[in-house]
């Protein structure tokens, strides 16, 4: 397979569209229902999060591993994220669009998370940890992150009972759509890549 090139898979996601790499083909989703994270109260840190989090175990970056932080996605034993997959996001990266969330300690990259960023909308892909806490700390610092950069839509493909804990929910594919054509309102389509 080759390369999926820039405009493609940036055209796809402003329509609701992602791929996913399954034994070497690429496979195009659009769920009929999509999880998102909501960037307002409704987010919820669980208890013991809140307490891992005042112990500061991490130091925070961004975007300083995004390579790094793929192959941590990718290090399962049953992956969509095969080479196709990361060259294709890396040329994201090195466009501008995609963004990683790392935790580091003194013994290296211990987990984070990366994504697909349009005008205020966020495509969370993947996540990763190698000690406790770390995708959810990640997770925690990208929505500070987002509302910072007044984000609408964190949007994260699928829910899973993971993110359920964090105020995740789930949307039929046209409030999905609804809520995707908000938050790129002001994007000019025709200018993506």
């Amino acid at each position: 397979m080759e390369l999926i090139p820039p405009h493609i898979l940036l055209g796809a996601y402003t329509e609701g569209v992602f791929p996913m790499a399954d034994d070497g083909e690429l496979i195009w989703f659009s769920p009929l229902m999509r999880g998102v994270i909501p960037l307002d109260e409704r987010f919820h840190i669980p208890k013991g999060l809140r307490r891992a989090l005042r112990k500061a175990p991490f130091e925070l970056r961004m975007d300083t591993a995004f390579l790094e932080v793929m192959k941590g996605c990718a290090e399962r034993d049953k992956t969509w994220i095969d080479d196709v997959i990361i060259e294709s996001y890396s040329e994201l990266f090195n466009l501008g669009y995609a963004h990683s969330v790392e935790c580091w300690d003194e013994d290296g990259l211990q987990g984070g998370l990366y994504g697909v960023r349009i005008g205020r909308a966020f495509f969370g892909e993947s996540m990763f940890s190698r000690k406790t806490d770390a995708s959810k700390i990640a997770l925690v610092h990208l929505v500070n992150w987002l509302r910072e950069e007044e984000a609408e839509l964190l949007d994260t493909q699928w829910m899973t009972e993971h993110l359920k804990q964090f105020g995740g929910y789930e949307v039929s594919r046209d409030e999905y759509l609804r809520l995707l054509r908000h938050a790129l309102r002001n994007e000019d389509k025709s200018k993506i890549v």
